[in-house]
């Protein structure tokens, strides 16, 4: 009894059910995704880059201040800098509260 019960458990769990990764019906694969990643990802990388650099100019336009009262509000100060300029604050395109910063 008690081996025809290992036998069985042996045989059920030893034992892959199915087709095998590792054997012949799955073979391939890592090329199907390098050529998926030559000819789709860099591709789409380039189109991309292509829209954002070259068809736009690269460098995007300063929108007209307006000081909404809901936005750029300032609760307490930053903890680095002067405590007013946001971590990665660029003064071309961030403003601050009271505007952009070449603008007074």
């Amino acid at each position: 009894m008690a081996s025809r019960l290992a036998s069985t458990f042996a045989r059920r769990f030893s034992s892959v059910q199915g087709p095998s990764a590792v054997g012949g019906d799955h073979h391939g694969g890592s090329k199907r995704w390098k050529m998926l990643s030559l000819l789709v990802a860099l591709p789409g990388v380039a189109v991309c880059w292509i829209n954002a650099f070259v068809l736009n100019g690269g460098h995007p336009e300063r929108p007209e201040f307006v000081p909404y009262s809901h936005l750029r509000l300032r609760s307490k100060k930053f903890p680095w800098g002067d405590g007013n300029h946001s971590l990665f604050h660029n003064s071309h395109l961030n403003p601050l509260p009271e505007g952009y910063e070449d603008s007074h």
